[in-house]
Protein backbone atom coordinates (compact mmCIF):
# COMPACT_ATOMS: atom_id res chain seq x y z
CA UNK A 1 0.00 0.00 0.00
CA UNK A 2 1.16 3.59 -0.55
CA UNK A 3 1.28 4.28 3.15
CA UNK A 4 3.46 1.26 3.81
CA UNK A 5 5.79 2.18 0.98
CA UNK A 6 6.15 5.70 2.33
CA UNK A 7 7.01 4.30 5.74
CA UNK A 8 9.76 2.08 4.33
CA UNK A 9 11.17 4.98 2.33
CA UNK A 10 11.25 7.20 5.41
CA UNK A 11 12.99 4.48 7.42
CA UNK A 12 15.57 3.98 4.68
CA UNK A 13 16.23 7.73 4.49
CA UNK A 14 16.62 7.92 8.27
CA UNK A 15 18.96 4.93 8.24
CA UNK A 16 21.07 6.44 5.47
CA UNK A 17 21.25 9.72 7.37
CA UNK A 18 22.48 7.89 10.45
CA UNK A 19 25.07 6.02 8.37
CA UNK A 20 26.38 9.27 6.93
CA UNK A 21 26.66 10.77 10.40
CA UNK A 22 28.54 7.68 11.54
CA UNK A 23 30.94 7.93 8.58
CA UNK A 24 31.54 11.61 9.28
CA UNK A 25 32.21 10.80 12.92
CA UNK A 26 34.85 8.28 11.86
CA UNK A 27 36.46 10.69 9.40
CA UNK A 28 36.69 13.56 11.89
CA UNK A 29 37.42 11.43 14.94
CA UNK A 30 40.12 12.53 17.36
CA UNK A 31 43.00 10.06 17.56
CA UNK A 32 45.80 9.80 20.13
CA UNK A 33 48.90 7.64 19.66
CA UNK A 34 52.02 6.71 21.64
CA UNK A 35 53.85 5.23 18.66
CA UNK A 36 54.38 1.74 17.30
CA UNK A 37 54.98 0.18 20.71
CA UNK A 38 53.30 0.95 24.02
CA UNK A 39 56.11 -0.36 26.23
CA UNK A 40 59.15 1.58 27.45
CA UNK A 41 62.12 0.28 29.45
CA UNK A 42 64.22 2.77 31.45
CA UNK A 43 67.28 2.52 33.68
CA UNK A 44 66.93 3.36 37.32
CA UNK A 45 67.92 7.02 38.02
CA UNK A 46 67.65 7.96 34.32
CA UNK A 47 65.34 10.30 32.37
CA UNK A 48 62.76 8.65 30.11
CA UNK A 49 60.73 10.00 27.21
CA UNK A 50 57.01 9.20 27.18
CA UNK A 51 55.86 9.95 23.60
CA UNK A 52 52.35 11.03 22.61
CA UNK A 53 50.82 12.70 19.55
CA UNK A 54 47.28 13.46 18.50
CA UNK A 55 45.54 13.98 15.14
CA UNK A 56 42.24 15.52 14.08
CA UNK A 57 40.91 16.24 10.59
CA UNK A 58 39.03 19.43 11.45
CA UNK A 59 41.61 21.06 13.71
CA UNK A 60 41.29 21.95 17.37
CA UNK A 61 40.36 24.85 19.59
CA UNK A 62 41.03 25.20 23.33
CA UNK A 63 42.22 21.61 23.38
CA UNK A 64 42.99 20.06 26.77
CA UNK A 65 45.50 17.27 27.36
CA UNK A 66 46.47 15.43 30.53
CA UNK A 67 48.91 12.73 31.56
CA UNK A 68 47.93 10.25 34.26
CA UNK A 69 49.99 7.73 36.20
CA UNK A 70 48.14 4.48 36.85
CA UNK A 71 44.87 6.10 35.69
CA UNK A 72 44.39 8.28 38.79
CA UNK A 73 47.45 10.41 39.54
CA UNK A 74 47.59 13.54 37.34
CA UNK A 75 51.23 14.33 36.48
CA UNK A 76 50.76 16.91 33.70
CA UNK A 77 47.89 19.11 32.52
CA UNK A 78 48.09 21.52 29.59
CA UNK A 79 45.90 23.55 27.23
CA UNK A 80 46.35 24.57 23.58
CA UNK A 81 44.34 27.48 22.22
CA UNK A 82 44.91 26.76 18.51
CA UNK A 83 47.32 25.29 15.98
CA UNK A 84 49.29 28.54 15.90
CA UNK A 85 49.99 28.52 19.65
CA UNK A 86 52.10 26.31 21.87
CA UNK A 87 50.65 24.49 24.89
CA UNK A 88 50.18 26.39 28.13
CA UNK A 89 51.00 24.64 31.38
CA UNK A 90 48.17 24.31 33.89
CA UNK A 91 49.69 21.96 36.44
CA UNK A 92 52.50 19.41 36.49
CA UNK A 93 54.56 17.14 38.67
CA UNK A 94 57.99 18.76 39.40
CA UNK A 95 59.76 15.77 37.84
CA UNK A 96 57.83 16.03 34.56
CA UNK A 97 58.99 18.21 31.66
CA UNK A 98 56.98 18.96 28.52
CA UNK A 99 59.08 18.41 25.37
CA UNK A 100 56.48 18.46 22.59
CA UNK A 101 55.25 21.08 20.14
CA UNK A 102 51.94 21.58 18.35
CA UNK A 103 52.82 24.33 15.85
CA UNK A 104 54.76 22.03 13.56
CA UNK A 105 53.67 19.10 11.42
CA UNK A 106 52.94 16.76 14.34
CA UNK A 107 50.78 17.60 17.34
CA UNK A 108 53.38 16.39 19.80
CA UNK A 109 52.48 16.42 23.50
CA UNK A 110 55.27 14.16 24.76
CA UNK A 111 56.78 14.48 28.22
CA UNK A 112 60.00 13.45 29.95
CA UNK A 113 59.93 11.84 33.37
CA UNK A 114 63.16 12.70 35.19
CA UNK A 115 65.23 10.58 37.52
CA UNK A 116 62.94 7.56 37.46
CA UNK A 117 63.07 4.86 40.11
CA UNK A 118 61.36 1.51 40.55
CA UNK A 119 58.24 3.11 42.05
CA UNK A 120 57.66 4.94 38.72
CA UNK A 121 57.04 1.68 36.88
CA UNK A 122 53.46 1.37 35.74
CA UNK A 123 50.85 2.72 33.32
CA UNK A 124 51.02 6.24 31.85
CA UNK A 125 47.96 7.51 29.99
CA UNK A 126 47.94 10.43 27.55
CA UNK A 127 44.40 11.88 27.36
CA UNK A 128 43.14 14.52 24.91
CA UNK A 129 39.83 16.42 24.75
CA UNK A 130 38.91 18.63 21.77
CA UNK A 131 35.94 21.01 22.24
CA UNK A 132 35.91 21.75 18.49
CA UNK A 133 34.82 18.15 17.89
CA UNK A 134 31.91 18.39 20.33
CA UNK A 135 34.27 17.58 23.20
CA UNK A 136 35.55 14.41 21.54
CA UNK A 137 37.99 12.53 23.78
CA UNK A 138 40.61 9.88 23.18
CA UNK A 139 43.63 8.45 25.01
CA UNK A 140 46.58 6.10 24.62
CA UNK A 141 48.64 4.25 27.22
CA UNK A 142 52.34 3.50 27.77
CA UNK A 143 53.63 0.83 30.15
CA UNK A 144 56.93 1.78 31.78
CA UNK A 145 59.35 -0.78 33.19
CA UNK A 146 62.32 0.35 35.32
CA UNK A 147 65.40 -1.87 35.52
CA UNK A 148 68.74 -1.72 37.29
CA UNK A 149 70.71 -2.84 34.24
CA UNK A 150 69.90 -3.19 30.58
CA UNK A 151 70.20 -6.78 29.37
CA UNK A 152 72.22 -7.13 26.18
CA UNK A 153 70.64 -9.33 23.55
CA UNK A 154 72.76 -12.35 22.67
CA UNK A 155 72.72 -12.67 18.89
CA UNK A 156 74.97 -15.75 18.80
CA UNK A 157 72.10 -18.16 18.21
CA UNK A 158 70.67 -15.89 15.52
CA UNK A 159 74.03 -15.75 13.74
CA UNK A 160 74.36 -19.54 13.89
CA UNK A 161 70.88 -20.02 12.44
CA UNK A 162 71.57 -17.51 9.66
CA UNK A 163 74.89 -19.21 8.86
CA UNK A 164 73.33 -22.68 8.75
CA UNK A 165 70.45 -21.51 6.55
CA UNK A 166 72.89 -19.70 4.26
CA UNK A 167 75.06 -22.82 4.02
CA UNK A 168 72.09 -25.03 3.17
CA UNK A 169 70.95 -22.62 0.46
CA UNK A 170 74.50 -22.52 -0.93
CA UNK A 171 74.66 -26.33 -1.06
CA UNK A 172 71.31 -26.49 -2.82
CA UNK A 173 72.48 -24.00 -5.44
CA UNK A 174 75.73 -25.94 -5.94
CA UNK A 175 73.79 -29.21 -6.26
CA UNK A 176 71.50 -27.71 -8.88
CA UNK A 177 74.50 -26.44 -10.88
CA UNK A 178 76.23 -29.84 -10.74
CA UNK A 179 73.01 -31.56 -11.76
CA UNK A 180 72.62 -29.29 -14.78
CA UNK A 181 76.25 -29.87 -15.84
CA UNK A 182 75.89 -33.65 -15.50
CA UNK A 183 72.63 -33.66 -17.48
CA UNK A 184 74.28 -31.53 -20.17
CA UNK A 185 77.21 -33.97 -20.47
CA UNK A 186 74.89 -36.98 -20.60
CA UNK A 187 72.85 -35.31 -23.32
CA UNK A 188 75.98 -34.58 -25.36
CA UNK A 189 77.17 -38.21 -25.03
CA UNK A 190 73.76 -39.52 -26.08
CA UNK A 191 73.68 -37.15 -29.05
CA UNK A 192 77.15 -38.38 -30.06
CA UNK A 193 76.02 -42.01 -29.96
CA UNK A 194 72.99 -41.21 -32.08
CA UNK A 195 75.21 -39.53 -34.66
CA UNK A 196 77.45 -42.62 -34.79
CA UNK A 197 74.47 -44.94 -35.27
CA UNK A 198 73.03 -42.77 -38.00
CA UNK A 199 76.40 -42.58 -39.72
CA UNK A 200 76.86 -46.38 -39.57
CA UNK A 201 73.39 -47.19 -40.83
CA UNK A 202 73.74 -44.66 -43.62
CA UNK A 203 76.89 -46.23 -45.21
CA UNK A 204 76.36 -47.48 -48.76
CA UNK A 205 77.84 -50.98 -48.03
CA UNK A 206 78.78 -51.28 -51.73
CA UNK A 207 82.42 -50.88 -50.90
CA UNK A 208 82.39 -53.51 -48.19
CA UNK A 209 80.78 -56.26 -50.25
CA UNK A 210 78.34 -57.03 -47.50
CA UNK A 211 75.24 -59.11 -48.02
CA UNK A 212 72.49 -57.08 -49.50
CA UNK A 213 74.95 -54.63 -51.02
CA UNK A 214 75.00 -53.47 -54.60
CA UNK A 215 78.12 -55.60 -55.22
CA UNK A 216 76.00 -58.74 -55.07
CA UNK A 217 73.59 -57.66 -57.70
CA UNK A 218 73.18 -60.39 -60.30
CA UNK A 219 74.87 -59.93 -63.64
CA UNK A 220 72.54 -59.38 -66.53
CA UNK A 221 71.55 -62.64 -68.25
CA UNK A 222 73.58 -63.66 -71.27
CA UNK A 223 71.99 -63.16 -74.55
Amino acid sequence: PPGAGGGISAEMSWGWGQARLHILAIVFALEVSVGKTNTVVALNNSDVLLPCTFATCIGFQDLVFTWYFNSTELIYHGKIKSKSSEPVLVVRNPRVEFVGSTTGKDNNISIVLKNVDFSDAGKYTCHVKNPKEKNAQHNATIFLTVVQKMVETDNTLTLIIVSVVGGVIGLLVLFMLIKRVVLFIIKKVQDGKKECLVSSSGNDNTENGLAGSKAEQKAPPKA
